[in-house]
């Protein structure tokens, strides 16, 4: 017989019914990828029971040899393996994958296993329900995703989008490969009316009934037909029951146990526990229920075996836990599977196997990236842990907030940090105390109770120094360094200085690095640029000592500190390498704001195309985990609009507005309220228009209070109102709010920020500044702005006011003219200008013009930056590369 799914009659080529879109569309992807050699992903995207496994097992048989397939799967476990998918694609693969899958304790990693292993032959990798998947898996499957362009293989990856709530983490992933032009969406829908009438037909039952209770749904359909009830049953519980009751004693047995098995169960698991599973397991399969293949067993739909678990008496299916339980801890192959063993421990009741499983699990899930599954399984243990003798809870409690710090758990993190510090102080144990006290400032922190978080760090170098000093002491100070740094810079670099010399004494390298960011970043932001050295450094011993998290902090300290002083030329080199190495590491959060420095950098910088690209990627982020970055967002996609002049910009704007109201971070709002500013005087709004825009700043951001406030005040300036006194603004404000205008404009030029410097030119009486304002905003595209320069040249008397670029020039993302793109091009060939006028048949001096105003639109100073635009803006280097005379 064939399987259900499967028939004669109205079915696609194929042998499934109304897929044959969906299966060309994977088909296509695998001969791409394994004819070009440029890998593909594939999502295909359907609510459970939409037919996405038929599908996916279909192509997999349709492939026939001539391509690879390594198939996975993620378990639905209470808490999901780390690594699970991947750790059975190895065992799959085997060979040197395996071998180095077996060594890799992270997830990139493991990515890095996958991708060498893809590396020499057409293949297809197929992930089933990766809205399961563990966080770990997630990072990996990030990794693959982006370089599998670079290998003949093909991802795919299948996903229930009707089960991915606003914050689910997968959501992060599907948003990091939007727009990409190596993915694939395979949308799965449900069965028409006339396809379930076709099936209807052959059972003699009623079509339009069976369409309106199963709703076309190609699982609820299938189990109808295969119940042979003759009748249509109310839900798809009764028809799955229905189905398995004609199974006999044994093999029903058979069924029960593996329905307690999440994913696939393996052969001699079952047959541990039911010692008939061999004899029967035909019957299971000759119904349909379940497929087997390689020793392993599975239902052929996850509903099918919730639905028996479901049914299960308590008693039994307690009783089929503890069995699993004990048969999974010594397995006939390889280590025990800690996640799996607490899995079963917690469903069979099993406190003791609880707190030796769930803990170990935990710990590995730490390891391996997987924090979000480490939490589960330490708030699992925590439910089983009233038996624990104080101390053994009390660590329990600390090893859950370690993860919950990074989690979005933040009070669930306090709470159990406050229960570890009372057992500690009960039990007399200062040093522990002590180190929970510095835990618990660090977490109050980073939920802003500042002034909790002070007094706990407080306490804590209060009990520590009543020891000798030690590590804990070292890493007390260096809380304190941080927490003070949040508005006391003085007194944050004296704990800092204390915390580096008592650190570097003792040998406590952790506290040396992090501390030498904290006072770095302080540094930095007080426009000491010798706080690079100390941030680099941080990073060096981050690197040294394999802290993923501090490398990717001091990328972020040190991009942030310098956007924030608008130093953008700076501030790019570590963004580029920052991103690169929160994305391959699966940094979400550092990822996060670097992606929003990456943006703010764009449009700073003229680079608006690519700014709005990346705002768009970014707001298809969960708006929950990443508010600034929403709202940054907003505000750059806005401002480009406005500086284009295209339409639609202030609901953007007003949306920003409302957004940074909910925002917990303060920076934004004054964001918003410059970008609105900024838009009303392009739209020529009068002074108390601006006013009332720029005094809607809000609070300011401590970081960036002094750049805000001279951002408000030189709008008001530029509306012909009272700024207030300009003295402790930053330098480009103070200079063109007291009249040096070519002084602010050369300022934001050295930057690279050709829009500042045309802005900071508008408002000047002198042609020659009005005219070169024009040409930067000509070559920029922004045709407001510029409207408004040409307008105050005709009110001075100019005559021939340029109306702006043509066609050629406006298409080119720098503004430069078909002329000078040629040069640009002859320049990063490594030409001189005398050999450049030569090859074009021009004076050199007509050459040194176009190549000031190369490096003018460009927002560089050298031929050499210059040169290193072209891959940027899709020009080739013209002919092999010349070496100039000396």
């Amino acid at each position: 017989m064939r399987r259900p799914g499967y028939s004669d009659g109205p079915w696609d080529g194929d042998g499934l019914l109304e897929r044959a879109e969906q299966f060309a569309q994977l088909n296509e992807a695998l001969a791409s990828a394994s004819g070009e050699g440029r890998g593909r992903v594939v999502l295909a995207v359907g609510e459970a029971g939409i037919g996405k496994t038929a599908l996916l097992r279909r192509f997999g048989e349709s492939v026939d040899g001539s391509a690879r397939v390594l198939w996975a799967a993620c378990d639905h476990l209470f808490t999901p393996r780390p690594l699970g998918p991947f750790l059975d694609l190895a065992e799959a693969a085997g060979g040197q994958f395996a071998a180095r899958v077996a060594g890799a304790a992270r997830p990139y990693d493991v990515a890095a296993a996958l991708l060498a292993e893809l590396d020499s032959c057409g293949t297809a990798v197929v992930v089933e329900d990766v809205h399961w998947a563990d966080e770990a898996s997630l990072d990996v499957i990030r990794v693959i995703a982006r370089r599998i362009q670079a290998v003949p293989a093909v991802l795919v990856l299948s996903y229930r989008d009707d089960e991915l709530h606003r914050s689910h983490p997968l959501r992060l992933v599907l948003g990091d490969l939007c727009g990409g032009g190596h993915v694939t969406r395979v949308e799965m829908g449900g069965l028409s009316p006339s396809a379930v009438a076709a099936l209807a037909r052959r059972q003699g039952l009623d079509a339009g009934e069976l369409y309106a209770r199963t709703g076309g749904s190609p699982f609820f359909v299938t189990e109808v037909l295969a119940a042979g009830m003759g009748r249509i049953p109310d839900t798809v519980r009764d028809a799955v029951l229905a189905r398995t009751a004609l199974l006999g004693p044994a093999a029903g047995g058979l069924l029960d146990a593996a329905a307690v098995i999440p994913g696939r169960a393996e052969l001699w698991l079952l047959q541990k526990l039911v010692p008939a599973a061999t004899d029967s397991l035909d019957e299971c399969l000759g119904s349909g229920i379940l497929v087997a293949e390689d020793g392993w067993v599975s239902f052929r739909h996850e509903i099918a075996r919730l639905v028996v678990e479901a049914s299960l008496p308590p008693g039994r299916r307690a009783a089929l836990h503890r069995g699993a339980l004990s048969a999974l801890a010594s397995p006939v192959s390889g280590p025990p599977d800690l996640a799996r063993l607490a899995h079963h421990a917690e469903a069979a009741g099993d406190a003791d196997a609880v707190l030796e499983y769930a803990p170990a699990a935990a710990e590995r899930a730490t390891a391996a990236g997987a924090r979000r599954e480490a939490a589960g399984l330490y708030t699992r243990a925590l439910r089983f842990a009233d038996a624990l003798e104080p101390a053994g809870r009390a660590g329990l409690l600390e090893r859950f907030a370690s993860v919950a710090y990074f989690t979005g758990m933040g009070e669930e993190a306090v709470a159990a940090l406050r229960e570890a510090v009372e057992i500690r102080r009960a039990r007399g144990d200062l040093s522990r105390q002590g180190d929970a006290l510095r835990r618990l400032a660090i977490q109050l922190g980073q939920n802003g109770a500042l002034a909790e978080a002070r007094a706990a760090v407080s306490e804590a170098v209060a009990v520590l120094e009543q020891l000798p000093p030690g590590p804990e002491l070292a890493r007390a100070y260096n809380t304190m360094a941080a927490v003070l740094g949040v508005g006391d810079d003085d007194a944050a670099i004296r704990w800092g200085k204390r915390a580096i010399e008592l650190a570097e004494r003792v040998g406590c390298l952790d506290a040396v690095g992090e501390t030498l960011g904290i006072v770095g970043t302080i540094e930095l932001r007080q426009g000491n640029l010798g706080g690079l050295a100390k941030l680099d450094r941080s990073r060096e011993l981050a690197e040294q000592a394999g802290d993923d998290f501090g490398v990717a902090r001091t990328y972020t300290n040190s991009a942030a500190v310098l956007a924030a002083r608008r130093e953008w030329v700076l501030a790019e080199r570590y963004i580029q390498p920052g991103l690169a190495f929160c994305r391959d590491h699966g940094l979400d959060t550092w990822y996060g704001w670097l992606t929003t420095l990456a943006a703010k950098a764009a449009l700073a910088r003229g680079r608006w195309d690519e700014a709005v690209s990346t705002a768009n990627a970014i707001l298809a982020w969960p708006t929950e985990r990443f508010p600034h970055a929403h709202v940054s967002a907003l505000v750059i996609g806005a401002r480009v609009r406005a500086r284009r002049g295209e339409p639609g910009y202030w609901p953007v704007l007003d949306e920003a507005a409302q957004a940074a109201k909910a925002a917990p971070i303060g920076q934004v709002t004054p964001l918003v309220a410059a970008a609105r500013a900024e838009v009303a005087w392009l739209e020529g709004a009068p002074a108390e228009r601006i006013g009332e825009e720029t005094g809607s700043g809000g609070e300011l951001g401590l970081a960036d209070a002094r750049w805000f406030a001279g951002e408000v005040a030189v709008w008001r300036h530029r509306a012909g109102m009272d700024g207030g006194d300009p003295a402790g603004l930053p330098e480009p404000y103070r200079l063109e709010i007291t009249g040096d205008a070519a002084g602010a404009a050369r300022w934001w030029q050295e930057r690279g920020c050709s829009y500042e410097a045309a802005l900071a030119l508008a408002g000047s009486s002198d042609r020659a500044a009005l005219r070169r304002a024009l040409d930067l905003l000509h070559g920029l595209g922004a045709r407001p702005a510029a409207a408004v320069v040409a307008r105050r040249l005709r009110a001075l008397g100019e005559q021939s006011v340029p109306r702006g670029p043509r066609p050629a020039t406006a298409a080119n993302p720098a503004g430069l003219t078909s002329r000078e793109a040629e040069v640009l091009g002859l320049v990063a060939a490594g030409l001189s200008n005398a050999q450049i006028a030569g090859r074009l048949g021009l004076s050199g001096r007509t050459v040194g013009n176009h190549v000031s105003a190369i490096l003018r639109k460009l927002g560089v100073r050298t031929r050499g930056e210059a040169g290193a635009q072209t891959e940027r803006l899709g020009l080739e280097p013209a002919g092999g590369r010349e070496r100039a005379p000396a």
